[in-house]
């Protein structure tokens, strides 16, 4: 009786809150930009991206600024990044080593902004692939990625980027440059020496309706998954933590960088898996080991 009784009580608020609406007008205060700086040293080179903070409502993709004085060392040798037109980035091929720690230093307008990271060694994939797995009545898609853990003894941190390319006919004329998916995570549950992504990408219900709103979500036979994984340290780790829990709420996360800026800069070594071709129809039930 009470969870009948609780369970209409809360359709009636349910209904409360979809019933009574009221359009709302957001007054966004104009601010002086900020400086943003995203910047890493890793294993396949070094870039850094200089931008300024945009309003919510500006959808304009903003491009690298110049005119910055660019440098990375490593308490050895200094290497001046120049403006690369093409990547749209200050950029150098020359690799970062694990062990080493990486000091940024930039100097543009006027400030000056520096900031430290030591950079962890790769984890190395073991294997990635799609897998059904049944919850709660529903056949989700999910994918796995196992990798070796290079410190087993120490909590390790990792970013981790799912690009897909897709030709179907529902992208076609669409610029398509954000990740399919992105996120970090610790190795806190994974087994002794191993780490363990598993991600859900969509419901069989959803793939069969194929609605424009998840339509970014879904994926098609022929589309081209691959999947990089960067080790990277705590600071960073934290950063893009925040980034992602204050997204909704439009919050700034810590910069691990000095001299008054927004962005981050990471030492980190990558690894990328093969490429999988996605064929739902080959698609294994997950079984657990």
């Amino acid at each position: 009786m009470k969870m009948f009784l609780a369970f209409w009580l809360f359709c009636l608020f349910a209904f409360f809150l979809t019933a009574c609406k009221k359009e709302i007008d957001f007054d966004f205060h104009e601010i002086e930009p900020v400086v943003v700086i995203e910047g890493r040293v890793t294993n396949e080179g070094a870039s850094v991206v200089i931008t300024h903070s945009r309003l919510v409502t500006d959808s304009v993709h903003p491009h690298c600024l110049q005119g910055a004085v660019v440098a990375i060392s490593d308490n050895e040798n200094t290497i001046i990044l120049p403006y690369d037109a093409t990547s749209d980035s200050y950029r150098s091929p020359v690799a970062g080593k694990a062990g080493k720690t990486y000091q940024l230093s930039v100097d543009f307008n006027g400030r000056h902004y520096e900031a430290t990271a030591m950079m962890p060694p790769a984890a190395s994939i073991l294997s990635a692939d799609f897998y059904w797995m049944s919850m709660l009545d529903e056949r989700m898609l999910v994918y796995e990625l196992w990798a070796i853990d290079p410190y087993p003894e120490e909590r390790t941190y990792y970013w981790y980027r799912i690009d897909r390319i897709s030709h179907h006919p529902h992208f076609q004329g669409k610029r398509k440059t954000e990740p399919y998916r992105w996120g970090v995570l610790d190795d806190r549950g994974c087994p002794p020496g191993r780490v363990f992504l598993d991600m859900i990408s969509a419901s069989e219900k959803m793939m069969d309706k194929d609605e424009e709103e998840h339509w970014k979500a879904i994926l098609y036979d022929g589309d081209s998954i691959t999947c990089q994984l960067m080790t990277i340290d705590r600071s960073v780790y934290d950063y893009f933590s925040s980034l992602r829990a204050g997204q909704s709420g439009g919050a700034n996360p810590r910069s691990n960088i000095s001299g008054g800026c927004l962005g981050y800069f990471s030492a980190g070594s990558i690894t990328r898996t093969d490429t999988i071709v996605f064929n739902r129809s080959k698609i294994k039930e997950w079984k657990k080991e």
